[in-house]
């Protein structure tokens, strides 16, 4: 099991179940979203993530039609996005948990829109797109 939450702590979550399709976007929505070069996300099941405290505090933003960003209204952690497409699952910001993870990064995508100052340094795999389960 994992567990996590937003800076402020207002925000809580757990996740009974594995993370999985944890991917490098590096996208410019998820850069401007992250305020950082790329963000790191994971899928979860639905039936596996749920909200311990704080859900009433997350305000969400629809980035893409269908696709909602949650993040805490007080301190603005991205905490999870949910699809309209892909009602079974949420994807996990996975700064925001705080137990050791033991799944892998598979990828790098969307790097075709990187930040030109970025560079990535290690040997993962670099798509243009997203394709999960590849």
């Amino acid at each position: 099991m994992y567990v996590g939450g937003c800076l402020c702590g207002a925000v809580r979550f757990e996740i009974k179940g594995k993370i999985g399709n944890i991917v490098y976007c590096h996208c410019s929505l998820c850069r401007k979203a992250q305020g950082s070069a790329y963000a790191s996300n994971g899928i979860v099941a639905s039936t596996d993530f749920s909200f311990t405290s704080g859900e009433a505090v997350l305000t969400g933003y629809e980035s893409n039609q269908g696709q909602t960003k949650y993040f805490c209204r007080h301190c603005g952690s991205p905490i999870v996005s949910k699809n309209i497409a892909h009602p079974d699952q949420v994807r996990i910001r996975l700064g925001t948990i705080e137990s050791a993870i033991s799944e892998k990064p598979q990828a790098h995508i969307f790097v075709d829109s990187k930040a030109e100052w970025d560079q990535i340094c290690d040997s993962l795999p670099q798509y243009s797109e997203y394709e999960p389960n590849r």
